[in-house]
């Protein structure tokens, strides 16, 4: 039985060395910034909240369908 990828030598006496990738930014395009309108960004946080709340109101609408109808089913 062979033990394949553990071939790799470990040497733990030195330290690694992390200075160049502090250096070097992951991203070197420059960071421009952008103006960004209130109104948008409230438009799409209420466009979210919709969904969310007709959700909310389907899945009480149905609960309460199905509640009614057992109720029904079982009076009878």
């Amino acid at each position: 039985m062979t033990e394949k990828g553990f071939e790799a030598e470990i040497n733990y006496e030195e330290t690694p060395n992390y200075i160049i990738s502090e250096e070097k930014p992951l991203n070197s395009s420059k960071n421009l910034s952008k103006k960004v309108d209130i109104n948008v960004l409230k438009a799409r946080a209420q466009q979210v909240q919709n969904k969310e709340n007709r959700k909310n109101i389907i899945t009480l609408t149905l609960f309460l369908i199905i509640i009614g109808t057992l109720g029904i089913f079982l009076s009878i």
